[in-house]
């Protein structure tokens, strides 16, 4: 009864991310480089952040909702000041983080900054212990800062506990909206009971639920296998304010095949995943850049209605199916092919994956954007699905059964 009536205090209701958020991150790409004499065009610093930003708003990538860029660790000095507080590395970031903030907002965009609940950052970098949480929050929203990670490295469970929902509530004190992303599920297991979504979605507007996306295929799949077998948990935590992040796209470095990058794609818009590409826009290929620069693939990922998919077919032949309900009883359908040999024709109709008796969809494929007109429930059709591909379908439906 105590933590129920503590439950409002913890609520975080910023009214923020009501669609996943969307934009560029530094990590996965990036890492801690801070050696900006030997790589200066690759290293943490302001200048790579006021490149991406750029590249954010000349290149199409903020008209499609991309608009946060998002620092990520190492970006510190490695002490606090006199005061008591945070501030960035003076070689590297000379202009002051409020200057890279002034820079991106003035391009339509939004800065996010990284944080991490302990003595130090993953990276070795000053952390936020408790008695400094008021304090930061404050310092970032000075800056004018819109997103804050909070990671968990160097602390314990009780500060998580105690951390986590404090620093929701310093975020709001400030006044300023700052979308806040926690990794407090990942540092605990990810699941029940260790991990309590119902009060989780109320403190944080995202989380970071398992392990570091790496860029390889194998880091792809190992992030799925574990949200889908673990989905009856995870699916009813994510709603508008409040998502499961299995972590950054990786598409345009050089880990995923084409077939690969187009089904990290499909399957994280399906998952309602935020879409935070870690990647260098400066020079990413046509081909990367078609896949995340898809106009519909987006419009499924930022559906208003905000509830993520589930796995509901998987078959002997490793062929797996996923399905998304959508606003306007429209609905996505991902067919995802786990064959390393070649392409397989997978046939099935929609009866079999459960749509309702008697209604007639119009069907568009979100990647080649041919569209079937009249696909009624009991028609069975094929599907050719590249190994370690996909095929995703956007479903309208124009006659449904009478209720």
């Amino acid at each position: 009864l105590a933590l129920a009536l503590a439950l409002p205090s913890l609520a975080l209701e910023n009214g923020l991310a009501r669609t996943p958020p969307m934009g560029w991150m530094s990590w996965e790409r990036f890492r801690c480089n801070v050696d900006c004499q030997a790589d200066p065009r690759n290293c943490i610093s302001e200048q790579l952040f006021f490149e991406m930003a750029d590249r954010l708003a000349e290149d199409g990538w903020r008209e499609l909702g991309y608009k946060y860029i998002n620092i990520d660790d190492c970006w510190s000095a490695k002490q606090r000041d006199a005061a008591g507080q945070l501030v960035p590395d003076p070689k590297r970031f000379p202009s002051g983080i409020k200057a890279l903030a002034d820079y991106v907002h003035a391009r339509g965009l939004k800065l996010g900054i990284y944080g991490d609940l302990g003595i130090f950052t993953c990276g070795g970098y000053p952390g936020t212990m408790l008695e400094h949480v008021k304090q930061d929050a404050q310092t970032f929203a000075a800056w004018g800062v819109d997103m804050l990670k909070l990671d968990g490295c160097y602390s314990s469970a009780e500060e998580q506990r105690k951390g986590y929902p404090e620093m929701a509530r310093a975020l709001n004190a400030t006044g300023r909206p700052i979308v806040y992303s926690c990794s407090w599920p990942a540092y605990q297991g990810g699941l029940p009971p260790e991990v309590n979504y119902t009060i989780l979605a109320e403190i944080c507007n995202l989380w970071r639920n398992y392990d570091d996306i790496q860029d390889s295929w194998d880091s792809v799949l190992s992030i799925l296998d574990w949200f889908f077998t673990n989905q009856d948990v995870l699916q009813p935590a994510a709603g508008p304010g409040h998502w499961n992040d299995p972590d950054m796209l990786i598409i345009g470095n050089f880990g995923l095949s084409y077939e690969q990058s187009r089904s990290q794609m499909a399957l994280w818009t399906v998952m309602a995943a935020p879409l935070l590409m870690s990647t260098d826009l400066r020079t990413i290929s046509p081909g990367a850049k078609e896949i995340l620069q898809n106009r519909l693939m987006i419009q499924i990922n930022q559906d208003p209605l905000g509830i993520q998919g589930r796995r509901i077919v998987k078959e002997k032949s490793h062929i797996e199916v996923f399905l998304r309900p959508l606003s306007q009883a429209a609905s996505a359908l991902v067919f995802f092919s786990r064959r390393t040999d070649m392409p397989f024709r997978y046939t099935t109709s929609l009866a079999k994956l459960h749509f309702p008796e008697d209604a007639v969809y119009e069907v568009q494929d979100v990647y080649v954007g041919k569209i079937i007109g009249a696909l009624k429930t009991a028609d069975n059709f094929s599907v050719i699905i590249n190994p370690s591909g996909v095929v995703m379908w956007y479903l309208r439906p124009m006659a449904l059964p009478v209720q």
